[in-house]
């Protein structure tokens, strides 16, 4: 969703269409590229005394803090519901993630106007039944403005509105409010600085000397956005530092305040949200930044624009599967390139063979090929309870769709005697040959055998294992188990410490003069010795460089550990004036990994294998034999999954199920039946069902969900609900994370690693937030177990999550907020 520039007050005459179609109390399609000003229709609408509710989705929870602060500092009374947080959700506009409202439409229940921006999210092959569903269910009350500037078809849009009885009408914006040309750049002059080396960085340094800044690159991983972000930080040069305030320096970290200070970002999901949306974000509008590399897949979630745009790979990485750019994520890429009233143009930056402005396209808008399971449950619930047909509810729900045609369910065909035989056998084939396994990481023991790879622990130097010249070896006896302590120079210890490595560190001078008593402490010991005693009392006055040598001995040799990390003094020696300290780091804690032979190995080697197969599972669970081909319709997969019985009527596991997006329901379900799993292990344990790839190897425990999910279903892949009989975005180890920073805040930077970002570990926290949420505000049912889990998740979510709310950012300084030169010269 694009933001709008301040200078856009008096509304063009499409806008001024759009506003008078939905005056009528007609529903409006609006396409219109980035930019434009689609949100400007909203915004007027309101302005000129809209008497209901309005409810304005958007596909993420940053876009809708983002509108939210937005509308919030124009004065508006605005509530906010994104699934981990519901703020004022009866205000009289509220932005939402769109499936917060779902259960509620579906009641029936719908407000005065739903805004769907971005609505090219029907096609998405994950969220578009959620999408599809609240279009279809949005009752006769509830006006629709839909908006987007990516669909290629949008009259097929209108046309399904209109032919489920809805009075919609088409808005159409064809030029863009900021022209774009393609720039090649080898076409720019190539006269830089010999100092300036590296493929991306000449090329964006040609493109900056030649006034094309700023520019948006993106990159297809997160390792790339930051590499090359430092390539360029290192390589170009700059007249003025970018100052940072405290605040910033501490919200963006060293390595990224740093970066900021060269006037260079990178923006991906690994970083929080206050990283993104209360710095890189706001100094990138006020045009502080000269660039800013982002990651391919959060471009939909980028509401900024800039003066160029650069697309360095057509291949991208999405959760841990790579895919290539859609022409539709192109137009999405490339409609950033061009500041409404800032630039009189934008500009595609291509480079040889690198994606063109001719390649991106509009999506031509189809349904998706799934169709939202959970919400023809709850209508076929709820139609049982007030004595209708559940299969004629379904039925009903299923010519709303997106379809020219209604979407077979198949549940008037279904023969409940074979059908279960014929998909389980189909299920099986399907996974065993054509459903991707996803990978696992195995380590070499020490005992020279492949095993899982093991979470990390803290454990002491001395007693860890390093793997070189394919032998196991004492860490301490090798050199490069210090390689990464900054202090002092690399020694042998003998005596008591046995033959091995430690490091020798200078400390203090002895006195010159011949009646002094005073030593004189080396550089890197007084600062350290200033910043210790500086953070004890920041008001007391700090001491200086010359120490009485007791003092000396009693005072600060004792802090060497702290400064060294993890050093203990060995012995001390003086040699020709000079006091050093020979350290031994034999109890210095370290991260390593405790094989399943009790040692623990520094970095062991590691590969990346395929898992047995699942259909073990199914073995192990007992799958009935003598199967036969089948052609799988929903109603044989609910019926296979035990979703509905031999009535067809949801049963107890598909109610659970319909309270729930995806396949959660179904794991949730899973756990709920397994008398012996005690629910305040689950209660942890959800926080896998979103967590991805990221935290396995800090798993432990909690994989009991997950191998629970398996076996009930029998290791099944069901597009968009299972992935060999767990949901999609399942993964073990957020569990143990997130508890370890409940009863441990202080831990969460030892979690964090090269591919678990900070902002991983925050977006875990939300979705677990989100789904305990869920479970709280999701429907009573008669079962003791699930009444017993909402209300374990409604104190838990009361007591651990009470303060949680929408954080202020920080502010700009009067600096930041004036534009700045990024045209390079030298």
């Amino acid at each position: 969703m694009e933001g709008l520039g301040t200078s856009l007050k008096i509304p063009d005459l499409w806008q001024q269409e759009a506003v008078n179609y939905l005056k009528e109390g007609k529903d409006v399609v609006v396409h219109a590229p980035t930019g434009a000003g689609k949100t400007y229709i909203f915004e007027l609408l309101m302005k000129a005394g809209f008497k209901h509710q309005a409810i304005y989705t958007v596909p993420t929870r940053a876009l809708a803090n983002d509108k939210l602060y937005e509308w919030r500092r124009q004065g508006w009374n605005v509530g906010i519901a994104t699934g981990d947080i519901a703020e004022k959700t009866d205000a009289p506009v509220v932005v939402a993630t769109l499936e917060t409202q779902k259960n509620r439409l579906l009641k029936g229940e719908g407000p005065g106007l739903l805004v769907i921006d971005e609505y090219q999210m029907l096609g998405d092959p994950s969220r578009g039944v959620n999408y599809e569903l609240a279009v279809a269910s949005a009752p006769p009350g509830t006006q629709l403005l839909l908006l987007s500037g990516s669909v290629g078809n949008p009259q097929k849009v209108v046309s399904w509105l209109r032919r489920i009885g809805r009075d919609a009408e088409i808005v159409y914006r064809h030029e863009r409010p900021v022209p774009q040309d393609e720039i090649m750049l080898e076409a720019l002059s190539d006269r830089l600085p010999g100092n300036i080396r590296g493929f991306w960085p000449r090329f964006i340094a040609r493109a900056l000397a030649a006034d094309f800044g700023p520019i948006l690159v993106f990159a297809p991983r997160r390792h790339a956005a930051e590499d090359l972000a430092r390539q360029l930080s290192a390589a170009l040069p700059l007249p003025e530092w970018l100052e940072l305030t405290p605040e910033q320096k501490h919200l963006a970290g060293d390595p990224m305040a740093k970066l900021l200070r060269n006037r260079i970002a990178f923006h991906h999901s690994g970083l929080s949200y206050q990283q993104r949306a209360g710095l890189i974000e706001p100094l990138a509008k006020k045009g502080q930044l000269r660039v800013i590399v982002a990651t391919t897949g959060l471009a939909a979630g980028i509401n900024f624009c800039m003066k160029s745009v650069l697309v360095t790979d057509r291949e991208y990485q999405a959760g841990n599967r790579s895919q290539l750019v859609r022409p539709d994520e192109l137009l999405q890429m490339f409609g950033r390139a061009g500041r409404r009233g800032l630039d009189e143009k934008g500009y595609v930056l291509v480079a040889p063979g690198k994606p063109r402005l001719n390649e991106a396209r509009p999506l031509q808008l189809r349904r998706s090929p799934h169709i939202d399971w959970g919400s023809f449950h709850a209508v076929m619930h709820e139609a049982r309870r007030e004595g209708e047909s559940p299969v004629s509810a379904a039925e009903s729900l299923s010519e709303r769709l997106f379809s020219e045609r209604p979407v077979e369910l198949g549940l008037r065909q279904l023969n409940i005697s074979t059908a279960s035989h014929s998909l389980v056998h189909k299920a099986e084939a399907e996974s065993a040959s054509n459903a991707p396994r996803p990978k696992i990481k195995e380590m070499l023991n020490s005992e020279g055998e492949w095993e899982r790879q093991r979470p990390r622990s803290k454990v002491r130097l001395g007693e860890t294992l390093i793997h070189a010249k394919g032998r196991w070896k004492n860490a301490l006896r090798l050199p490069e188990s210090l390689a990464r302590i900054q202090v002092g120079n690399l020694c042998k210890l003998g005596g008591e410490a046995g033959n091995i490595y430690g490091r020798q560190v200078a400390l203090a001078m002895m006195p010159q003069a011949a009646n002094s008593g005073s030593v004189t402490l080396v550089k890197w010991m007084y600062q350290q010795v200033r910043a210790h005693y500086g953070q004890l009392d920041p008001e007391a006055r700090l001491p200086g460089r010359y120490w009485r040598l007791e003092h000396f001995e009693r005072d600060l040799v004792p802090l060497l550990p702290y400064f060294t990390q993890g050093g203990k003094v060995l012995d001390l020696i003086e040699h020709k004036g000079l006091i050093s300290a020979r350290l031994d780091y034999s109890g210095a804690q370290v991260f390593a990994r405790v094989d399943s032979h009790g040692r623990a190995l520094i970095n062991p080697p590691f590969r990346v294998v395929e898992p047995p197969p699942f259909p073990t599972f199914a073995e192990l669970a007992g799958p009935p034999a003598g199967l036969q081909h089948a052609r799988s319709t929903p109603a044989q997969w609910w019926h296979q999954l035990g979703l509905i019985d031999e009535h067809k009527c949801p049963t107890r596991r598909g109610v659970i199920f319909s309270f729930f997006n995806h396949g959660e329901g179904l794991a949730i379900a899973a756990a709920l039946e397994d008398e012996s799993y005690a629910l305040e292990d689950l209660l942890y344990d959800l926080a896998n069902l979103r967590a991805g790839h990221r935290f396995e190897e800090y798993e432990d425990a909690s994989a009991r969900l997950g191998n629970v999910c398996r076996l009930r279903y029998h290791g099944l892949t069901c597009p968009g609900y299972l992935e060999q009989g767990v949901p999609p975005e399942y993964g073990n180890g957020a569990a143990e994370v997130l508890a370890k920073i409940r009863t441990s805040p202080g831990s969460r930077a030892e979690l964090v690693t090269e591919n678990l970002r900070h902002g991983d570990i925050e977006r875990a926290l939300l979705e677990w937030r989100s789904i305990l949420n869920h479970i709280c505000f999701a429907p009573d049912y008669h079962w003791e177990r699930w009444r017993e889990l909402k209300e374990l998740a409604r104190v838990f979510v009361a007591t651990y999550f009470s303060l949680a709310q929408v954080s202020d950012l920080p502010e700009l300084t009067h600096a930041q907020r004036q534009r700045f030169n990024c045209r390079l010269r030298w």
